[in-house]
Protein backbone atom coordinates (compact mmCIF):
# COMPACT_ATOMS: atom_id res chain seq x y z
CA UNK A 1 0.00 0.00 0.00
CA UNK A 2 1.38 3.41 -1.04
CA UNK A 3 0.94 6.09 1.58
CA UNK A 4 2.74 8.85 -0.34
CA UNK A 5 2.56 9.21 -4.12
CA UNK A 6 5.38 10.45 -6.38
CA UNK A 7 3.20 13.39 -7.40
CA UNK A 8 2.82 14.44 -3.76
CA UNK A 9 6.57 14.35 -3.22
CA UNK A 10 7.19 16.21 -6.49
CA UNK A 11 4.78 18.97 -5.41
CA UNK A 12 6.15 19.11 -1.87
CA UNK A 13 9.86 19.40 -2.77
CA UNK A 14 9.69 23.03 -4.03
CA UNK A 15 7.74 24.03 -0.92
CA UNK A 16 10.44 22.56 1.34
CA UNK A 17 13.14 24.28 -0.71
CA UNK A 18 11.28 27.59 -0.35
CA UNK A 19 10.89 27.16 3.42
CA UNK A 20 14.59 26.36 3.69
CA UNK A 21 15.45 29.50 1.70
CA UNK A 22 13.11 31.75 3.70
CA UNK A 23 14.64 30.31 6.87
CA UNK A 24 18.08 31.53 5.78
CA UNK A 25 19.27 28.53 3.79
CA UNK A 26 19.86 28.26 0.07
CA UNK A 27 18.96 25.74 -2.57
CA UNK A 28 21.63 23.16 -3.20
CA UNK A 29 22.42 24.24 -6.74
CA UNK A 30 25.62 23.23 -8.46
CA UNK A 31 27.51 25.00 -11.22
CA UNK A 32 30.14 23.34 -13.40
CA UNK A 33 32.15 24.87 -16.25
CA UNK A 34 33.47 22.63 -19.03
CA UNK A 35 35.95 23.94 -21.57
CA UNK A 36 35.37 22.45 -25.00
CA UNK A 37 37.10 22.77 -28.36
CA UNK A 38 34.56 25.29 -29.70
CA UNK A 39 33.69 27.10 -26.50
CA UNK A 40 32.57 26.82 -22.90
CA UNK A 41 29.50 25.06 -21.49
CA UNK A 42 28.20 26.07 -18.07
CA UNK A 43 26.02 23.42 -16.42
CA UNK A 44 23.66 24.48 -13.63
CA UNK A 45 21.65 21.92 -11.67
CA UNK A 46 19.24 22.94 -8.94
CA UNK A 47 17.01 20.24 -7.51
CA UNK A 48 13.26 20.78 -7.77
CA UNK A 49 13.60 24.01 -9.79
CA UNK A 50 11.38 24.24 -12.85
CA UNK A 51 12.90 25.50 -16.16
CA UNK A 52 10.82 28.71 -16.08
CA UNK A 53 12.40 29.65 -12.73
CA UNK A 54 15.95 29.86 -14.16
CA UNK A 55 17.28 33.23 -15.32
CA UNK A 56 20.50 34.02 -17.19
CA UNK A 57 21.62 37.66 -17.26
CA UNK A 58 24.66 39.07 -19.08
CA UNK A 59 25.92 42.52 -18.04
CA UNK A 60 29.13 43.53 -19.78
CA UNK A 61 31.32 40.43 -19.23
CA UNK A 62 29.58 39.25 -16.04
CA UNK A 63 27.20 36.31 -16.44
CA UNK A 64 24.74 35.73 -13.61
CA UNK A 65 22.62 32.59 -13.37
CA UNK A 66 19.90 32.55 -10.75
CA UNK A 67 16.72 30.72 -9.81
CA UNK A 68 13.70 32.03 -8.01
CA UNK A 69 10.61 30.39 -6.62
CA UNK A 70 7.07 31.60 -7.28
CA UNK A 71 4.11 29.68 -5.93
CA UNK A 72 2.22 30.50 -9.16
CA UNK A 73 3.94 31.74 -12.36
CA UNK A 74 1.98 35.02 -12.27
CA UNK A 75 2.95 35.80 -8.64
CA UNK A 76 4.92 39.03 -8.21
CA UNK A 77 6.52 37.86 -4.96
CA UNK A 78 9.41 35.43 -5.37
CA UNK A 79 12.10 33.90 -3.18
CA UNK A 80 15.70 33.53 -4.38
CA UNK A 81 16.86 29.92 -4.48
CA UNK A 82 20.29 29.99 -6.13
CA UNK A 83 22.59 32.65 -7.61
CA UNK A 84 26.05 32.44 -9.13
CA UNK A 85 28.04 35.04 -11.10
CA UNK A 86 31.01 34.48 -13.37
CA UNK A 87 33.43 36.93 -14.97
CA UNK A 88 33.79 35.86 -18.59
CA UNK A 89 37.10 36.21 -20.45
CA UNK A 90 37.52 38.26 -23.64
CA UNK A 91 38.11 35.08 -25.66
CA UNK A 92 34.39 34.22 -25.57
CA UNK A 93 31.87 35.51 -28.10
CA UNK A 94 29.26 37.06 -25.81
CA UNK A 95 26.94 37.87 -28.73
CA UNK A 96 26.32 34.16 -29.39
CA UNK A 97 25.36 32.86 -25.92
CA UNK A 98 22.77 30.07 -25.98
CA UNK A 99 20.90 28.53 -23.05
CA UNK A 100 18.82 25.36 -22.95
CA UNK A 101 17.20 23.40 -20.12
CA UNK A 102 17.63 19.68 -20.71
CA UNK A 103 17.53 16.61 -18.44
CA UNK A 104 16.81 18.71 -15.31
CA UNK A 105 19.89 20.84 -15.95
CA UNK A 106 20.45 24.30 -17.42
CA UNK A 107 23.20 24.47 -20.05
CA UNK A 108 24.64 27.86 -21.03
CA UNK A 109 26.83 27.53 -24.13
CA UNK A 110 29.28 30.27 -25.07
CA UNK A 111 31.46 29.82 -28.19
CA UNK A 112 34.99 31.15 -28.51
CA UNK A 113 35.57 34.16 -30.73
CA UNK A 114 36.88 33.32 -34.17
CA UNK A 115 40.63 33.07 -34.67
CA UNK A 116 40.68 36.38 -36.58
CA UNK A 117 39.93 38.21 -33.33
CA UNK A 118 42.92 36.73 -31.48
CA UNK A 119 46.07 38.83 -31.18
CA UNK A 120 48.96 37.57 -33.22
CA UNK A 121 52.52 38.66 -33.66
CA UNK A 122 53.44 40.05 -37.05
CA UNK A 123 56.69 38.87 -38.59
CA UNK A 124 59.04 41.72 -39.41
CA UNK A 125 60.85 41.30 -42.70
CA UNK A 126 64.32 42.79 -43.30
CA UNK A 127 65.37 44.31 -46.62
Amino acid sequence: MKLISKEFIHNLAPQLDLLNTLGGGTAQGTLRVDKREKGVVIYVAAPSVQPENFHVVLHHNRLTVYCDFRHQPEDKLSAPLFAQSLELPDTLDLTRIDAVHEDNELQVRIPYKDAAGKPREITIRQR
